[in-house]
């Protein structure tokens, strides 16, 4: 897999190193990795915001066992 750049620089794409011999002879060049992940992956996911956790009114699993044995007698 090789990453490859159009020489306006618009189009970035990751593609076979078969399809990359190809685009380079079409006038593409090669980039590194690092540039592809910033400018085309990260940038498609949409960041989600992080919602605050709600609390629970469930008793854990320890309160349950010590409620049974306070119980017991």
């Amino acid at each position: 897999m090789k990453c490859m750049m159009s020489v306006d620089g618009s189009n970035i794409v990751r593609v076979s190193d078969e399809k990359a011999a190809k685009l380079y002879h079409e006038g593409f060049r090669y980039v590194s990795k690092s540039l592809w992940k910033e400018k085309v992956r990260d940038v498609e996911k949409p960041k989600e915001e992080t919602t605050t956790k709600r609390k629970s009114n469930k008793m854990s699993k320890s309160a349950k066992r010590h409620m049974r044995k306070s119980n017991k007698c």
